[in-house]
């Protein structure tokens, strides 16, 4: 086999993709997930305009005032200790909980939710020094490397805009009040770090398509693969039955829609249906439009109701019609005047003024070489007896 027909350039299939999914390989983008909960934690403190951080500040200096006689009860400090704890777990709890809600969310949306047993399996491959190589120095590691410096530069350039914009405002928190510096300090920060976790969405804007990019490339594959693939796809039994299966599916769907167009319907009455179409303008023979046994015969009528199509019971030509005409094909000439009596039938139906005498209703009778039992076989004198 040829070095060209080696290369990996075709796109993949979709059992490629099921497969690398089942494996654990998706396109996932960490930098949009930690984008997202960043914003959704940081806004949360931005809003809380530094009353978070001044009521975390307040609860770690009341640790520092206690009781004298605590002093003397070692005994009741664990105590304290573990409820200035849980005092404290309540007030960062909202953010806590807001954080597991967003990285749950963005899990959905940045690959979806995905379990793969194979994916923490140990592999040989993973063992090899010169695969370990081509990762550290290959074009993966070099889009995180320029990932990592421009979250750096960003993060670098908003901090310094931020203590340029607000340098006065830090040399006045020296001078203010504890309780108040606090809360200025708080608001301050909140808005350096609202402006910082706002600058990871434009690594998030380029890591995903990236990540996209990337893991498509992964997972082309050569043009023997994707023969192999058809070819083993083709040979399942199962698939081949699902393929075949849905179209019989689509053929019956579009059979049936073409009911609501026939002239008439006639019955066996139960077992068999055909629908047929005449175009009295025409030089046509009518035209068998839909056609079925059983099941399918069952939703013929159904259609036919609900379209107003006329229902004509006739066993003999029901037979004939569904074992010798093919559909969208003329009914065969032995049967013109069978059929022509039923549609003349119908079609006088639709001319009849309320309160006429009503139309007598033809008893079609079919030539003996069109005379079919419910299996399809000619019925000869011998079998009729």
């Amino acid at each position: 086999m040829s070095e060209s027909s080696e290369e990996r350039t075709e796109e993949p299939t979709a059992r490629r993709l099921s497969k690398a999914r089942e494996d654990g390989q998706v396109a996932r983008s960490n930098e949009l997930s930690a984008a997202l909960v960043t914003i959704s934690a940081v806004t949360l403190l931005f809003m809380t305009g530094g009353t978070l951080l001044k009521k975390l500040a307040d609860q770690f200096a009341s640790g520092f005032h206690f009781d004298r006689k605590l002093v003397f009860s070692s005994n009741l400090l664990p105590g304290i200790a573990a409820q200035h704890i849980i005092d404290a777990y309540t007030l960062i709890l909202p953010v806590l909980a807001l954080t597991v809600v967003v990285a749950i969310a963005t899990a959905r949306i940045n690959g979806g939710f995905l379990f793969a047993l194979k994916a923490v399996m140990p592999k040989a491959s993973k063992l090899n020094p010169l695969s370990g190589l081509k990762r550290m120095f290959g074009i993966k590691a070099l889009s995180e490397l320029g990932k990592a410096v421009l979250k750096f530069s960003l993060v670098t350039g908003i901090l310094v805009l931020v203590l340029n914009n607000n340098i006065d405002t830090l040399h006045q928190i020296g001078k203010m009040a504890f309780e108040p510096a606090m809360q200025t300090a708080g608001a301050l920060l909140s808005k350096a770090a609202l402006l910082i976790s706002l600058s990871l969405v434009l690594i998030a804007a380029i890591d995903v398509p990236l990540q996209r990019w990337q893991f498509m490339k992964q997972m082309r594959m050569t043009k023997q693969e994707i023969k192999d693939e058809m070819k083993n796809s083709e040979g399942n039994p199962e698939i081949k039955g699902q393929i075949r299966r849905r179209q019989r599916e689509m053929s019956n769907a579009r059979m049936i829609d073409r009911v609501k167009d026939a002239d008439v319907v006639i019955t066996n009455p139960e077992h068999f249906a055909v629908a047929l179409a005449y175009d009295p303008n025409g030089d046509s023979a009518p035209t068998l439009l839909a056609k079925g046994a059983d099941e399918i015969a069952a939703r013929i009528r159904a259609e036919a109701q609900k379209h107003g199509v006329e229902i004509f019971q006739a066993a003999p030509l029901a037979r004939a019609l569904y074992f010798t005409t093919e559909l969208e094909h003329p009914v065969p000439e032995d049967l013109y005047y069978a059929v022509a009596q039923v549609i003349a039938y119908v079609f006088n139906l639709a001319t009849v003024r309320p309160g006429a005498a009503p139309t007598q209703r033809p008893q079609p009778t079919v030539p003996e070489t069109m005379q079919f039992d419910t299996n399809g076989k000619l019925q000869t004198e011998e079998t009729k007896t």
